[in-house]
C-alpha cells in the first residue's frame, strides 16, 4: 500500500513546471503512513514564498487520497533547503527537452556566457530579463539559433 501512495505522490507534477514531477524537482522529501494510519507526505518548498505551494499541497492531498489514504498530513521541511542541486538527472532532461535550460550543478562555475541553449546546444547565449514567467526563471536569448528560452536560475 506504501509503494502505492509514494507512487501517486511521486507523479504530481509541479505546477509552474509541469513538465517535471515534485520527485523530479526534488521538493518531495519523504512519504510515509503515520501511526494513526494517514498518509504523511514532507515536502520542501523550492523558496519559503513559493507561490504554488497551496496547489502543490491540494495535489499532493487528491493524489494521496485517489491512493487509498481518507486522512492525509502534509509536512512542510525547510531544512535543508532546497536548491536546484536537488533536481533529478531525468527532472534536467526534461526541462531541457520543453526547452527550458537546466541549472548547473552548484559545485560547477557558469558558463562565462551563461547557460547552454537547450533548442541547438550551443553556449553563445545572452541574458534578455533577470525574471521570466516565475521568479525562478530567467528569459535568455541563443545568438547561434536566435531563438528565445527560459533558464532555470541556480538556486
Amino acid at each position: 500500500m506504501i509503494e502505492r501512495l509514494r507512487a501517486a505522490v511521486a507523479a504530481v507534477p509541479d505546477p509552474e513546471l509541469g513538465v517535471v514531477t515534485i520527485k523530479d524537482l526534488g521538493i518531495l522529501r519523504e512519504v510515509r503512513i503515520g501511526s494513526a494510519g494517514q498518509a504523511v507526505v514532507t515536502i520542501t518548498p523550492t523558496y519559503l514564498g513559493c507561490p504554488a505551494l497551496d496547489l502543490i499541497r491540494a495535489d499532493v492531498t487528491a493524489a494521496a487520497h485517489a491512493a487509498g489514504y481518507a486522512e492525509v498530513e502534509i509536512v512542510i521541511a525547510l531544512t535543508p533547503a532546497w536548491t536546484t542541486d536537488d533536481l533529478t538527472p531525468a527532472a534536467a532532461a526534461k526541462l531541457a527537452a520543453a526547452g527550458i535550460a537546466p541549472p548547473g550543478a552548484r559545485h560547477l562555475p557558469l558558463l562565462a556566457q551563461g547557460p547552454v541553449c537547450p533548442r541547438c546546444g550551443s553556449g553563445d547565449t545572452g541574458e534578455l530579463a533577470r525574471t521570466g514567467a516565475t521568479a525562478c526563471r530567467a528569459l535568455w536569448h541563443c545568438h547561434a539559433c536566435h531563438e528565445p528560452f527560459e533558464h532555470l536560475k541556480r538556486h
